[in-house]
């Protein structure tokens, strides 16, 4: 029976198999769904299907920097032991490094790595180490120099917290530590064009009643408004914020003082925004026990 691209992907999509797993799959059955999907399993190539519900909210986030370009990605994993394991951990460099010649996280995992797909490497590391994983986010930055700092290192340039930045002009010591100042204060955009303009306008409808609710002049109202909206803008921006290596100056005049001019950055942190399913200990180690 020939075999058609329709029956390979449609078993992979059942099974989590990788292409050319489904495709044998379905050779040696002749084409039989059933019966592939059972030899997956006797191979252990179906296990990751059985994970995929699981939440995966672990993992590493990877840096890698070619000249003027930086990467960072994020894969997740189920337990942070994952995080510590080297063969996690190599794959997860490897993905970096990939990325950095593609544009988003989609051509990331069609990309090739040693001649397979990222999803199909994915894919089986899922079956050998046992836990769902996903590639969830890849962020690329360009300049005319780039620099990048890692929190928490599992390994070098990996761990729970990302940091990547683009400079015009170059200074490799303060890019790393406006890296580090972005870790630690994790601001919301580079200045205020940069800012949701839903976030402001929230912003100011909060501080213009708090304002109100002063029972002072309309006049007197509206310079606090002004001065309570640059306070805000001063404290979520980065280029507004004070500088943590010296708060006695902005980031912006430390970038002026360096020579050079931050044009971008991105900040990736493993698991920002999933929904972790919480369990007690007792449970934890019920669940355990029951293997």
């Amino acid at each position: 029976m020939a075999i058609t691209a329709a029956m390979v992907k449609e078993l992979r999509e059942s099974t989590g198999a990788g292409m050319m797993d489904a495709k044998k799959a379905l050779t040696e059955t002749d084409g039989d769904f059933e019966a592939a999907v059972d030899w997956l399993r006797t191979k252990g190539l179906a296990k990751a299907a059985k994970k995929s519900g699981r939440v995966a909210a672990e993992g590493l986030v990877a840096i890698a920097v070619d000249g003027g370009s930086a990467v960072a990605v994020e894969v997740n994993s189920e337990t942070d032991f994952v995080a510590k394991n080297a063969e996690f951990q190599q794959m997860v460099g490897s993905f970096a490094t990939a990325a950095l010649g593609v544009a988003d996280v989609e051509a990331l995992a069609n990309a090739t790595v040693d001649g397979k797909s990222v999803n199909d490497i994915l894919t089986d590391k899922i079956a050998t180490i046992g836990e769902n994983m996903t590639l969830r986010r890849l962020v690329k930055i360009n300049g005319e120099s780039v620099a990048s700092y890692v929190h928490n290192a599992a390994t070098a340039g990996m761990g729970q917290i990302g940091v990547i930045v683009a400079m015009n002009g170059s200074n490799e010591e303060f890019g790393r530590q406006v890296a580090m100042h972005i870790a630690a204060a994790n601001p919301a955009a580079l200045d205020e064009g940069s800012l949701d303009p839903e976030l402001v306008e929230r912003e100011k409808a909060v501080l213009t009643e708090q304002a109100r609710e002063s029972g002072k002049p309309e006049a007197v109202i509206e310079k606090m408004i002004v001065g309570r909206m640059k306070k805000f803008l001063g404290e979520v921006t980065l280029l507004g914020q004070d500088f943590v290596v010296n708060p006695d100056v902005t980031v912006a005049q430390a970038a002026k003082e360096a020579g050079v001019e931050i044009t971008g950055y991105a900040r990736v942190a493993v698991g920002e925004g999933i929904e972790k399913k919480e369990e007690d200990f007792a449970a934890e180690v019920a669940k355990a026990a029951q293997g």
